[in-house]
């Protein structure tokens, strides 16, 4: 059990709630935990039979009812018994499964808090789980991104990361660092006698490939935040190529003003959407030309800010417009963005011709369509959710979709970095051991081996009741 110097009273404190979302539902499922939890439920569940839960086989679905104080049937219900410490929590626990009428649900938890238990708080039954060394505290954070994942992408991330994927990476990279940093603890015992058990050049390699795959980690961030809050893809373009046409084509909603005026987009319109298994942030951007209009100049320079950050840029061509003056944007937007991914798609083939343009757009990925008709927007999809996994293959399995985590790696990170310029100038074992203690204090913050009241309660706070 992890205690961390923290009072823990979870064993002796029983706590209940409704796991399932609250409201009019087929059904609803009561939850509680701790050491009281059979006490509590011995005189208000009787199985078919009339024998009490407990003498039931554990971990085995019973049917039975719940009979209030008055010897009236409230309902009739499915309850499991898991024996601690083989359960979520680590405690003893029960759960009903009961007919979702709020009228029943609020009336078992107040026969349940008469019974001596207490209503959890948010992420309580998480929380305990931790504690009681079921799951480290990056999993247990993992339990709420499974439950918020919105695609299939963002659930087989959450998926690993609860299986302990990431955990295991980072217990590998701690566990090496650990045994150099004893030895050079070791070594400011012997400080008298000028001995060195941990050899440098051993240390200053094992530091170069530490540094090299936590840096990998801190990297993938870029994708696991893709995959949380979205892949962002920037629509970008000369005035009236269409940007805003094709935002709400691939919404399938009106959500951007659409006018024939030149420079009516002034700022960004982002939307999600969710393609092959994945979500897509689309951002419509202003057009991109020279202009004297202050609020015009403000969004074309806020376009140029999320073309930079973008993950894969769609490059809007009206191909109405002579390739001899248009192709200067693309090249001027190609230079700017480096290695971004660029997809370029001549609009408005419905009324113009493409073959031009064409011929000299060379072997960039380019897709016809017309967004106000919707020709072609089945080939853009396509290429887009074809870019985005082939940047997903090109990252590491483990993947950094947490916020707190990357940030404590990038810390240990520049802890690292500390160590390896103490190596270049020679600084004596007492300050060496202090930037690896550093280093393995931010690594151990991910998991939880290292932990306060504060941070524990930041985390779990932001989660659901009854989970």
């Amino acid at each position: 059990m992890r205690t961390f110097g923290l009072v823990m009273n979870a064993t002796d404190d029983t706590i209940c709630a409704l796991s399932t979302p609250a409201g009019l539902g087929a059904l609803g499922v009561v939850r509680i935990t701790g050491s009281g939890a059979l006490a509590a439920v011995r005189g208000m569940f009787r199985t078919l039979s009339g024998g009490a839960l407990e003498t039931q086989p554990e971990r085995k679905a019973v049917l039975g009812q719940i009979w209030d104080s008055e010897e009236t049937v409230l309902d009739e219900v499915v309850g499991v018994y898991y024996k601690g410490p083989r359960s979520f929590t680590g405690e003893d626990t029960v759960e009903f499964s009961c007919h979702g009428s709020p009228y029943i649900v609020q009336r078992l938890l107040a026969m349940l808090t008469e019974a001596g238990c207490r209503l959890a708080e948010p992420g309580e039954f998480s929380r305990r789980a931790f504690l009681n060394g079921r799951v480290d505290l990056a999993q247990a954070e993992a339990i709420g991104d499974l439950i918020a994942s919105e695609n299939a992408a963002m659930h087989r991330l959450a998926m690993r990361q609860m299986r302990g994927g990431f955990s295991s990476e980072l217990q590998r990279l701690r566990s090496e660092l650990i045994d150099f940093a004893a030895l050079i603890e070791l070594e400011l015992d012997f400080v008298e006698e000028d001995v060195e058990f941990a050899h440098r050049e051993r240390l200053r390699g094992l530091l170069d490939r530490l540094k090299r795959e936590i840096g990998l980690l801190v990297d993938s961030f870029r994708t696991g935040s893709a995959l949380r809050e979205g892949i962002p893809v920037a629509i970008v373009g000369r005035p009236n190529a269409g940007k805003s046409t094709l935002l709400n084509a691939l919404l399938r909603e009106d959500r951007a003003l659409v006018s024939d005026v030149p420079g009516t987009t002034r700022d960004t319109v982002e939307e999600v959407r969710v393609l092959g298994e994945m979500k897509f942030r689309f951002i419509d951007t202003a057009g991109l030309r020279a202009t004297v209009d202050v609020v015009e100049a403000m969004g074309i320079a806020r376009t140029l800010e999320k073309a930079a950050s973008a993950a894969v840029l769609v490059y809007l061509i009206d191909v109405r417009e002579a390739p001899e003056g248009g192709l200067q944007g693309l090249l001027d937007l190609e230079a700017q963005v480096g290695s971004t991914p660029v997809l370029v798609a001549l609009n408005k083939v419905d009324v113009a011709d493409s073959a031009p343009w064409r011929l000299v757009l060379g072997e960039r990925p380019t897709v016809e369509l017309s967004a106000k008709t919707g020709l072609g927007l089945d080939p853009l999809t396509e290429l887009l959710v074809s870019l985005a996994r082939q940047d997903l293959d090109t990252q590491a399995q483990i993947v950094v979709s947490n916020a707190r985590h990357v940030s404590e790696l990038r810390s240990a990170l520049d802890a690292l970095h500390a160590v390896s310029r103490g190596l270049d100038t020679g600084l004596s074992g007492e300050f060496l051991a202090q930037d690896l203690r550093l280093s393995l204090y931010h690594l151990g913050r991910i998991t939880g081996e290292v932990t306060s009241e504060d941070l524990l309660g930041s985390i779990f706070s932001r989660f659901c009741i009854g989970k």
